[in-house]
C-alpha cells in the first residue's frame, strides 16, 4: 500500500478495481449466461469470460489509466452527471456547444447521462440543460470523449500485441452493446471505447431482451447494481438484483443462486 493520492491516481485506481472484481467473480463461483462490465469493467468481464488473461488486463489497464490521465493537462477537462434529463434531450443541447469538446460519455440509465469534455464547454452545457440536477464527478480527466483520441491510439498499439482468446460466454460490449463472443470482437470494442460512449442503459436493455432473470454486480461498490434496478422499474419482468462485494453480500448472493 502506498499514499492514498497516489492510489487515486487513475493508472493506480485502475488495476486496483480491476483485482478486486476479479476475486470476488472467483468467489462467487458461478458462471454467467452472458456479462457487461462498465469502462473499466469490460476488462474484468473479459476475464472472467476467459479472453483475457488476469496478468495481460493489469498490465493493459495501469497503461490505459496513464495513457488516460496524460491525454488532457489536469483540470483542462471535466464530468458531469445530469440527472432528470433523457439522452436525446442531452444530445440536442449539447451538439449546439461551440465553445469547446462536450460529448455523452456514460448513458448510465434513462435520466442520468454523464457528459465529458473540456471544462468551460462542460459548463456551459449544464448551464444550458438546466437540469433537475448535475453533479460535477470527482475524476482526474474526461474520460469516453474525443478527447482522450492520444489515449486511443496508444493503446490500440497494445492491445493489438495482447492476446484475446474466443469467450466462454459473451460479454456485451460498452461501445454498441451487443453481445461479443470472439477475441477480436473483444479486443476491437476495447480499442473504440476509450473515446466512446459507454452505453450501459441500452447494455441492460439486451438483458431483457435475453429474458435474463438474475442479474450480479461483482466487485466495488453497488452503483451498477443501484442503476440497474432503476432501469429494470419498467420492465414487465424485472430480474433479482444481487451485489457482491464483501463477505456478507457474498454469501448472500450465493444461497440465491444456488436456491
Amino acid at each position: 500500500s502506498g499514499p492514498e493520492e497516489e492510489l487515486k491516481l487513475t493508472q493506480n485506481t485502475q488495476p486496483a478495481l480491476l483485482t478486486v472484481s476479479t476475486i470476488a467473480y472467483h468467489l462467487l463461483g458461478v458462471e454467467p449466461l452472458v456479462a457487461a462490465g462498465h469502462s473499466l469493467g469490460e476488462y474484468s468481464a473479459l476475464v472472467a469470460a476467459g479472453s483475457l488473461s488476469f496478468e495481460d488486463a493489469v498490465v493493459l489497464v495501469h497503461k490505459r489509466g496513464r495513457y488516460m490521465q496524460e491525454a488532457v493537462p489536469v483540470g483542462k477537462g471535466m464530468m458531469v452527471a445530469v440527472i432528470g434529463l433523457e439522452y436525446e434531450k442531452v444530445w440536442e443541447v449539447i451538439s449546439q456547444i461551440t465553445t469547446g469538446v462536450v460529448e455523452v460519455a456514460n448513458w448510465n440509465s434513462r435520466e442520468q447521462i454523464v457528459i465529458s469534455g473540456e471544462r468551460q464547454a462542460v459548463e456551459e452545457a449544464v448551464e444550458r440543460l438546466k437540469a433537475p440536477r448535475a453533479v460535477t464527478l470527482p475524476v482526474s480527466a474526461p474520460f469516453h470523449c474525443s478527447l482522450m483520441t492520444p489515449a486511443e491510439e496508444k493503446l490500440a498499439l497494445d492491445l493489438e500485441k495482447t492476446e484475446f482468446k474466443d469467450l466462454k460466454f459473451p460479454v456485451i460490449t460498452n461501445v454498441d452493446a451487443e453481445p461479443v463472443t470472439r477475441g477480436s470482437e473483444a479486443r476491437e470494442a476495447l480499442k473504440k471505447q476509450v473515446t466512446r460512449t459507454v452505453l450501459w442503459y441500452k447494455s441492460m436493455d439486451k438483458l431483457r431482451e435475453m429474458s435474463i432473470q438474475t442479474v450480479v454486480e461483482v466487485g466495488a461498490g453497488k452503483v451498477l447494481s443501484g442503476l440497474m434496478k432503476r432501469i429494470a422499474r419498467g420492465w414487465d419482468n424485472s430480474p433479482t438484483v444481487l451485489q457482491v462485494g464483501d463477505p456478507a453480500s457474498l454469501e448472500k448472493a450465493q444461497q440465491v443462486l444456488s436456491g
